[in-house]
């Protein structure tokens, strides 16, 4: 039957894993959306969804464990932070003039340097480097970033209480 053979062999051994890990991501991104602004914040919404579905997909993954979640997202923020106001002093300094180009030189180059830190420090995880790029290209507040911190640290919090029932679904 072509259908058994397009779907993963431990599915059909663990399919109520399956299910319940993917219900346990969808109540955990819900929690999370409730208090985010999801018409203004949805790069950093992203950002979120994509790193539950590394800890709720791939449990024992380098970047589901709590040094890569959280870390990778303060060295996110942190950077983003830091070639946010870099922008904004050169902006209001008059030293330049295409805005549209100088948030994609500065958004790129908070990627860039978020990848660098995150390898250096052990603390690699592929979403949060989309919250450099989150806080350069669009606004942001402290509480907003405050939140994805926490919600980082819900999400290793979760996954802590969960490892032992939890698997990779790859």
């Amino acid at each position: 039957m072509v259908a058994f053979k397009f779907l993963d062999q431990k599915f059909r051994q663990y399919p109520l894993k399956y299910v319940a890990q993917c219900l346990m991501a969808s109540a955990s991104i819900l929690v999370i959306l409730s208090f985010l602004n999801l018409f203004h914040q949805t790069t950093m919404i992203a950002s979120l969804g994509a790193s539950t579905f590394i800890v709720f997909a791939m449990p024992s993954a380098h970047s589901a464990k709590p040094r890569g979640l959280i870390g990778g997202y303060l060295m996110g923020i942190i950077t983003g932070i830091i070639f946010d106001l870099v922008f904004a002093w050169l902006t209001a300094q008059n030293a330049i003039s295409s805005a549209h180009l100088w948030y994609t030189v500065f958004g790129a180059l908070a990627v860039g340097v978020t990848i660098f830190l995150m390898v250096i420090t052990n603390t690699e995880h592929p979403p949060a480097v989309g919250m450099a790029l989150a806080v350069v290209i669009q606004s942001w507040d402290v509480a907003s970033l405050l939140f994805v911190l926490a919600a980082a640290v819900l999400l290793a919090a979760t996954r802590a209480l969960l490892n032992r029932w939890l698997i990779d679904l790859h």
